[in-house]
């Protein structure tokens, strides 16, 4: 295997420092250090990389093209560290620390809510919560646990559903203008909102009920049932959503229902976790909290 190229991180917030400032002194005195230290440092990772940073112009710095563009690299690895760094000292000496993954609107609309009071319950798990479209983290072990939207396979994970789901339009009560649609294909007359991850939704709603529309595949795209709410909202068109994501809207009257026509879904939601962590007691517990919320909510 051969040698990282793997320099100090002393060397990097030398770098880092005089870039920004533009000058070894400035950054030197930030640092604490004296000015021949920092130039030390810089000159030593500029041999390592067998590339000049900076340009040295009548006792002022520039930086060179490859200096900017190390820089860049640099800032990353440097905020990720202390990112890491402010992470620990968050935690207590008992905190073990749960990763779960969530498709964006899930974790919004239903998962946020439900693990109300988890934290109280379990003190010493901290819950480390990110988006996921898909639920590829598992396979790649950069999350315990995950909910996902499909048919409940992935390979080496134990998958237990959660629930199935129903589709049905939406949109602002001023997009109708006040008129009664007196057929499911006056709808195809308006912008039809379409969702990245179901782009069959509105093809299958027209055909379920023997209708064709010309325009079921026409309209703005969203990557997230969220975004397609947001734009439903502002009167942009009418979406096509889960109704457990939109409940709260038709009950405040933000959004209506322009034909009374639900579609059940192929798919549902699922939560998952490796099979080798069955018995991973932060992860029993997740499982157990969420099976609790599902049965109260079902009750």
């Amino acid at each position: 295997m051969s040698k990282r190229l793997v320099p100090s991180m002393a060397a990097l917030q030398c770098f880092e420092a005089a870039a920004r400032h533009l000058s070894f002194t400035r950054a030197a005195e930030e640092l604490h250090l004296t000015q021949s230290a920092v130039s030390k440092q810089v000159a030593q990772l500029e041999e390592m990389l067998r590339h000049h940073l900076f340009l040295r112009i009548r006792r002022r710095l520039q930086l060179t093209p490859a200096g900017a563009l190390y820089l860049a690299e640099v800032n990353k690895i440097l905020t990720q560290v202390d990112m890491s760094s402010r992470y620990i000292l968050s935690y207590g000496e008992q905190t073990e620390v749960l990763k779960v993954a969530t498709q964006p609107s899930f974790g919004v609309r239903w998962l946020i809510p439900s693990l109300k009071g988890f934290g109280k319950r379990y003190p010493n798990i901290h819950l480390d919560i990110r988006n996921e479209m898909e639920p590829f983290a598992l396979l790649q072990a950069t999350a315990d646990v995950v909910f996902f939207y499909g048919q409940g396979t992935w390979p080496g994970a134990t998958c237990i559903e959660l629930f199935g789901e129903d589709v049905l339009p939406v949109c602002a009560p001023e997009l109708l203008q006040g008129r009664v649609l007196q057929d499911a294909s006056e709808l195809s007359g308006l912008v039809l909102l379409q969702s990245t991850s179901r782009p069959e939704a509105w093809h299958e709603w027209f055909l379920e009920q023997g209708l064709h529309s010309a325009n079921s595949y026409h309209g703005p795209r969203f990557d997230t049932f969220y975004m397609c709410l947001s734009a439903a909202q502002a009167g942009c068109g009418v979406a096509l959503v889960p109704r457990y994501l939109v409940e709260q809207e038709l009950a405040e009257g933000k959004l209506v229902v322009p034909w009374q026509h639900s579609m059940r879904s192929s798919g549902a939601h699922f939560l998952a976790f490796s099979e080798h962590a069955a018995e991973v007691p932060k992860v029993r517990s997740l499982v157990s909290w969420i099976e609790e919320q599902l049965a109260s909510q079902r009750s």
